[in-house]
């Protein structure tokens, strides 16, 4: 049975009002319009590519994950507000992918700067990859409504930003323990039930845990039932026993978000851990058509470099 999730549960030191960030956001409306940033990632009108030719459409769109440029992070090279400029400016890319550890700060007046900053440069802020809220498979119902209360604060600051999902964590455990699954299915749909408002989705992305199966994810979603809860599949992350391109195949039905996890290149610009034409091919053929985003993780300590050619190489099956 799915537990109960009240707005008066919120309690009063929370960073973020919701009913008071809800009536700013409708004031922001206005300008989110403006500055023409949709609401989902999956059927945008592409951002033009230089390296094709105008009347041609490309098949996706590709975007950054701000994981990629983590340790330009950490070092204080690169805070979060200017990563739309570097996105424009560095790599020509519209999309951008936020992780909930890179706010300075939660609050209204920031995010709204970053949106001014997003729009200034043409780029979309996407989704908000969430970690370190909690365990939403907790055996403990206090502890899965305590995650979930924790998740929430994302899907205001996404509201704002004008994104179209929030990622979350399945949390850990065996991925075929069936009762777990349902606790995290119960988790994420109330999450969604909160999402529901302001059209956000919730996309679980295979992250370790209870996700390193790809069968399990597809159990969550089919346990919550609910339209909102999708997937963000990862072409790295699993297992070595597990088969990436199925087990991306298996998770594609459901994708709102794609995840191009890339480390090494060879001369000719192929990445070395996965075979692009074929786990791109997965993609497309599933009717995928919104954004890719690139997820370096290689060792090269110039990120700039990784993701130019994690960049490169999608283009190529664009």
């Amino acid at each position: 049975m799915m537990f109960a999730y009240s707005h008066t549960d919120e309690s009063s030191h929370e960073t973020l009002n919701r009913r008071t960030l809800l009536r700013l956001s409708m004031q922001a409306a206005a300008g989110l319009a403006l500055a023409g940033l949709p609401r989902f990632g999956r059927a945008q009108t592409p951002a033009a590519n230089p390296t094709r030719s105008p009347a041609v459409t490309p098949k996706f769109q590709i975007s950054l994950a701000a994981w990629s440029v983590h340790r330009l992070f950490y070092a204080g090279k690169l805070p979060q507000i200017e990563l739309p400029k570097f996105c424009r400016e560095q790599l020509d890319l519209g999309g951008l992918e936020l992780v909930n550890s890179f706010f300075p700060s939660p609050h209204y007046h920031y995010c709204r700067e970053l949106l001014k900053k997003a729009a200034d440069h043409d780029v979309r802020i996407l989704l908000i990859m969430c970690d370190a809220e909690g365990n939403l498979a907790a055996a403990d119902a206090a502890e899965r409504r305590q995650a979930v209360r924790n998740h929430r604060k994302w899907l205001d600051i996404a509201a704002v930003l004008g994104c179209h999902s929030i990622r979350v964590n399945t949390g850990p455990g065996d991925p075929q323990d069936e009762d777990a699954l349902q606790r995290c299915a119960e988790s994420c749909a109330a999450l969604c039930e909160l999402a529901r408002p302001d059209k956000l989705k919730v996309l679980i992305e295979n992250h370790g845990g209870l996700s390193s199966d790809p069968r399990a994810i597809v159990k969550i979603i089919q346990y919550a039932k609910d339209p909102l809860l999708g997937t963000l599949p990862d072409f790295g992350n699993f297992p070595p026993a597990i088969d990436r391109y199925e087990a991306v195949r298996q998770l594609m039905p459901y994708a709102q978000a794609v995840s191009a996890k890339c480390h090494e290149f060879d001369a000719d610009g192929k990445e070395i851990r996965t075979d692009y034409a074929r786990m791109m091919q997965v993609v497309l053929d599933a009717g995928y058509n919104g954004w890719v985003g690139i997820e370096y993780e290689g060792p090269d300590a110039d990120e700039l470099a990784g993701i130019l050619k994690c960049r490169d190489l999608l283009r190529r099956f664009q």
